[in-house]
């Protein structure tokens, strides 16, 4: 089994590979399982409870893209990426197949790729590959009930622009733990969007890294934990090639009793990295008692010839005063909630770019927050549609 180990550090992972013997059963101990309830998938993580090989899986793009479904022994799968933990290793291996999504060089256009469960433990991998000069949008849209495992493995070619949005949007009963690998080009520019409305545990774990000078890496996260949820945000950059740039941005709310979100930054600047340029910031509203926000940004710099480096973490209360300030022009209380609310979104939103996302996630923080939604439409829309 293919297999490396990583170069000292504190915030690299430690193993990179498909052999499930290789990876530790987490304990709750290891600093990257400190904060996730372990108990509703010790038996997921110890192959107590077997994989499914499949997952009801739909795609579509505009013309020129490729959608295939391939074996996971095809040489496109797993190319720039290896399992760092025991949960990606598991799904690897059971995993029946694969899909790719390929855009051409020199393609424009949207794909759209659908992942429904339907109360099942599953295994799933993508692989998402613009080829140079490419400029293209993925939608990855996540439903239903049970547990999903699975990978997402981004190819950024020379000189591609890329966009691919992934929607955790499961029921109240969803489990789902992926790994997110993006590898890029050189002059290469990608938008990696997460948003995490759903599920009653989602673990994602973000990871960038450079093949060649130029490469622009932006980050951009937003979830709404309600009582009872768990979600959470693992952002590892790895600078280890110079001029390249990174920025990272992730906004989350929080309500009800036992309403749950980590966000852990971490960004490793190698002595190489010369040139580098990177920022990154998490932001966490909490709404009631009884929610928790834990937010960890870790910045490990090994050479000083930079163009910039830093990170800004903030957790705060509702702000009375900006509540008081709409009510005191004549806005319901109720409404100048969701107002508020809305405003700090916002900002993501317009710089992930997607109208209809941002009207379906407009919706659903209506709707938690009591409000009949605001743009006067009722019901979710399908991102495939």
């Amino acid at each position: 089994m293919a297999q490396t180990s990583a170069p000292a550090t504190d915030h690299a992972p430690a193993l990179r590979s498909r052999d499930i013997a290789s990876h530790p059963v987490p304990t709750g101990r290891e600093e990257e399982w400190r904060f996730t309830p372990l108990a509703p998938i010790a038996d997921l993580l110890s192959g107590q409870a077997p994989l499914n090989g499949g997952a009801d899986v739909d795609a579509e793009a505009d013309p020129g893209a490729r959608v295939e479904f391939v074996g996971t022994d095809d040489a496109r799968v797993g190319r720039t990426f290896l399992p760092t933990d025991i949960a990606s290793a598991r799904a690897m291996a059971a995993a029946a197949q694969a899909l790719i999504v390929t855009l051409p060089r020199e393609w424009q256009g949207v794909a759209r790729v659908a992942v429904r469960g339907r109360g099942e433990d599953v295994a799933g991998h993508m692989v998402i590959e613009a080829e140079p000069f490419s400029e293209g949008t993925v939608l990855v849209d996540f439903r239903g009930s049970g547990r999903y495992v699975g990978a997402l493995e981004i190819r950024v070619g020379d000189g591609a622009r890329l966009t691919v949005v992934s929607l955790q949007d499961w029921s109240t009963d969803g489990v789902h733990l992926g790994e997110h690998h993006a590898s890029l080009g050189r002059d290469s520019r990608l938008l990696m969007g997460h948003i995490t409305l759903g599920g009653q545990i989602v673990r994602i774990a973000p990871k960038v890294s450079y093949q060649a000078p130029g490469g622009d890496a932006e980050l951009l996260g937003l979830f709404f934990a309600d009582a009872g949820q768990h979600l959470e945000h693992r952002v590892f950059i790895d600078h280890d090639t110079p001029h390249c740039r990174s920025s990272v941005l992730y906004k989350g709310a929080l309500q009800g009793d036992g309403s749950h979100t980590v966000w852990i930054g971490d960004v490793l600047v190698r002595s190489q990295a010369v040139g580098v340029d990177t920022y990154e910031v998490n932001r966490n509203l909490i709404l009631t008692d009884g929610a928790r926000a834990d937010s960890v940004p870790n910045l490990e710099l090994e050479t000083g010839e930079i163009v910039g480096a830093g990170h800004a973490s903030a957790t705060g209360r509702f702000d009375d005063e900006q509540l008081f300030y709409l009510q005191s022009r004549g806005i319901p209380a109720d409404l100048a909630r969701v107002l508020v609310v809305r405003g700090f979104f916002a900002d993501v939103l317009h710089r992930i770019g997607q109208p209809e996302l941002t009207q379906r996630v407009m919706r659903t923080v209506d709707g938690r927050l009591g409000v009949v939604a605001l743009d006067g439409e009722a019901g979710d829309e399908e991102l495939a549609e």
